[in-house]
């Protein structure tokens, strides 16, 4: 006699574990923000806060850091456009003073283009 070999039923919540870490969660942005958030807040511990939203730690700490990042990225750009300012006003000088001289040109043209049609009087 043969005996069949039998299957072990794994217990509900091994399967449900099992799904999870098979199915990939996606965040959004807005989701990410608010962990984050509430782990710098520091009203409970990083492990309880990834505990409670399933997700690992070395996962929030990710996050953590490209907010991070992203903030500074962002107060550098802010201080970059505020130290542009001079450059704007020396381009915009420099405008200025570029059409003053097309429009002296422009108006040397037509003098010129005048003198050279004359004015009819020594036409023959």
């Amino acid at each position: 006699m043969t005996t069949k070999p039998t299957k072990t039923k794994k217990p509900a919540e091994q399967v449900v574990k099992d799904i999870r870490r098979a199915t990939r969660r996606h965040f959004s942005a807005e989701d990410k923000i608010r962990i984050v958030l509430d782990g710098l807040r520091g009203e409970d511990s990083i492990a309880e806060l990834c505990r409670r939203e399933g997700i690992a730690q070395s996962l929030y700490y990710t996050w953590s850091k490209e907010f991070m990042e992203a903030g500074k990225r962002r107060l550098a750009g802010d201080t970059a456009r505020a130290a542009t300012s001079d450059e704007v006003k020396d381009l915009r000088r420099e405008t200025s003073a570029l059409k003053e001289c097309v429009a002296d040109l422009t108006l040397e043209n037509r003098l010129l283009k005048k003198s050279m049609l004359g004015d009819g009087e020594d036409q023959e």
